[in-house]
C-alpha cells in the first residue's frame, strides 16, 4: 500500500487527526504489530475525534475572548477565608447548569478573584463543546451604544443571543441609565430559558433590584435572572496583594 498517496488524501478530506496518526503508524511499524486490523483503524478513529475536539475548543477559546484565557478550575484556591465551597465548584464543572439554562452570579469585593472563577467556568464550558463569550459590563455598554447608532442593533443582540455562556463582567460599577437598563433586559428576554450567563458583581444579587433602580424593568430584569441561579459569594483579602496572592491569581490581575 502507498501511505503517502492515501495520507494526502485524508489531508484533502480534512481528517488531519487520521493522517497524523496513520503517519505514526507506518513510522513506528513495531509499536503497532500487534494490533489487528480493527484496532489500528479504531485508533487513527479516535485520533481524529481527539484532534477535533482539540480544534473545536481551540476555536470556542479565541472566540470567547476571555479576560484571562488560561484560567482553569483546576488551579482554583479554596483557603478557607474565600469561603468557597469545592462541592459547588465540582457541581458547576459538570456543566448541568449550562445545559439546564440556569446562571452563575458571582460577588465579592474587589480583587477577591471573581474575574478568574468566571473565565475558569467559561474554560470548562469549552471543554464541554459549548461556546462562551467574555465582556466586561461597561464595554458591552459601549458596543451596544455604538450598535444602536449604525444600525446594527438587533444583529447584535442575535450574536450575543447564540452563545451558550455570555459572561458580564463588573455590573454594577456605576449607576445604570434608561437605554443600559433597556440593554440588559433585551439581552436576558433573549436568553430566557434557553442560554445561561455568567455575571460579576461586588455588589450582591440581593441589592440588584434596588440598583436597576426603575421598579418594572428591575422587576423583569431580576425575574430573568435570580430565580435559576448558582450565588457564590467569594471573601478573603484582594488577591492582587503579592503577600496574599495564591497561583490562581499570580498569573494576572483581576476583578
Amino acid at each position: 500500500m502507498l501511505t503517502q498517496p492515501t495520507i494526502d488524501k485524508l489531508h484533502d478530506l480534512k481528517l488531519l487527526g487520521m493522517a497524523s496518526a496513520l503517519d505514526e503508524q507506518h513510522r513506528n511499524p513495531s509499536a503497532f504489530a500487534d494490533l489487528g486490523f480493527d484496532d489500528r483503524f479504531g485508533l487513527l478513529v479516535e485520533a481524529e475525534h481527539l484532534h477535533r475536539d482539540n480544534r473545536r475548543m481551540t476555536i470556542a477559546l479565541r472566540n470567547a475572548k476571555l479576560k484571562i484565557p488560561g484560567a482553569c478550575l483546576e488551579d482554583i484556591d479554596y483557603s478557607a477565608r474565600r469561603k468557597l465551597q469545592r462541592a459547588v465548584i465540582r457541581q458547576l464543572s459538570s456543566c448541568h447548569w449550562i445545559t439546564e439554562h440556569q446562571q452563575v452570579l458571582i460577588s465579592g469585593a474587589a480583587g477577591a478573584g471573581k474575574t478568574y472563577l468566571a473565565c475558569a467556568l467559561a474554560n470548562q464550558a469549552c471543554r464541554h463543546g459549548f461556546r462562551p463569550l467574555y465582556r466586561r459590563a461597561s464595554r458591552l455598554f459601549d458596543e451596544l451604544l455604538l450598535a444602536r447608532a449604525d444600525g446594527t442593533y438587533p444583529r447584535l443582540l442575535a450574536r450575543l443571543a447564540k452563545f451558550d455562556v455570555l459572561i458580564i463582567d463588573d455590573l454594577a460599577m456605576a449607576p445604570l441609565n434608561d437605554i443600559q437598563r433597556h440593554d440588559l433586559y433585551e439581552i436576558f428576554d433573549d436568553r430566557y430559558a434557553t442560554r445561561s450567563s455568567i455575571i460579576t458583581s461586588q455588589l450582591e444579587p440581593k441589592l440588584w433590584h434596588d440598583f436597576f433602580a426603575e421598579p418594572t424593568i428591575a422587576d423583569a430584569i431580576c425575574d430573568r435572572i435570580l430565580h435559576n441561579a448558582h450565588r457564590i459569594m467569594l471573601s478573603g483579602p484582594s488577591k492582587r496583594d503579592p503577600k496574599t496572592a495564591p497561583k490562581e491569581e499570580s498569573k494576572t490581575t483581576d476583578s
